[in-house]
């Protein structure tokens, strides 16, 4: 059994597919799918049911899920003592952070970090904010910046570094620019809505949003670039929904009633001294805007 295992068995089981797991691993599916077959034949259990679109746990696999979990807790243990002792002359940081970020504080941050601390070598993942505080939580990660409509898990050590409104980008002459008064979350149901996919704050707080007006809302077009979406909106395909800071001063409108995005850094249980010093660096240069 070899640690790598455990890390695919709880990744195909947070992802809910071996696809979706290799792309969060950044492996082959086929390299995941062969290792859990190893652990299924090593363990002598079935671990998942295997469907067309999705896998899921067996009986089986629920039962020993809590302690792979627990197995690599261990190991994450293990190399934070080894860090404390070693303090920061040498050491391994894994550092999350929502896809395409630029913010000027967090990018001098962990430049300083990086120079003041070079043996120190940190290993960067970007994605949607759900999965990375799902990887915080169980450890794989040690900080995040994370955007979130809905309270983090008491369990993650954070701090919001912003909390806003949602509001709606639209084209130049579009009838809104001339509006004074905030839309409802009804007015958008007319319009082609440009977002933002799910597990990113934005969309969760839209979701939200529209859940609290009892709003059906079809979201027309997803991208992972906030930039790309204003383009769009610039060209005229559609009206994008995006938190006030990140609309680069293109015409929009604000949304009555919109549940809040925040945007907070936060670290795993217990991190090590070094993801101790470079979160705090990274805090001191994003609350010094």
């Amino acid at each position: 059994m070899e640690l790598h295992q455990l890390r695919y068995l709880i990744a195909v089981t947070d992802q809910g597919s071996f696809t979706a797991a290799a792309d969060v691993l950044q492996v082959s599916q086929s390299g995941v799918s062969a290792q859990i077959g190893k652990l299924e034949r090593e363990l002598g259990h079935r671990l998942f049911q295997r469907g067309t679109r999705s896998v899921a746990p067996t009986a089986e696999g629920e039962q020993l899920l809590p302690y792979a979990r627990a197995a690599l807790r261990s190991v994450d243990d293990l190399r934070t003592a080894a860090d404390e002792l070693a303090g920061l002359d040498r050491g391994h940081v894994r550092l999350g952070t929502v896809i395409g970020c630029a913010i000027p504080g967090f990018l001098a941050g962990f430049a300083e970090f990086r120079h003041d601390h070079p043996a120190v070598t940190v290993e960067v993942t970007e994605g949607n904010s759900d999965p990375l505080v799902r990887d915080l939580h169980s450890g794989t990660l040690d900080v995040a910046l994370v955007a979130h409509a809905h309270p983090l898990p008491d369990t993650l050590e954070s701090r919001t570094l912003l909390t806003e409104p949602l509001v709606a980008v639209v084209p130049e002459g579009h009838p809104w620019t001339r509006r004074r008064a905030p839309i409802t979350p009804k007015h958008l149901t007319a319009e082609t809505i440009l977002c933002l996919p799910p597990g990113t704050g934005v969309r969760a707080a839209l979701d939200a949003t529209c859940a609290a007006h009892s709003v059906a809302l079809d979201v027309a077009v997803q991208a992972h670039s906030p930039d790309a979406l204003l383009q769009l909106a610039a060209h005229g395909a559609g009206v994008t929904i995006l938190s006030r800071s990140m609309t680069g001063g293109a015409p929009s409108v604000a949304i009555s009633g919109s549940a809040p995005n925040h945007l907070s850094l936060a670290t795993r249980t217990a991190p090590s001294g070094a993801a101790r010093t470079l979160a705090a660096t990274l805090l001191r240069h994003l609350t010094s805007r």
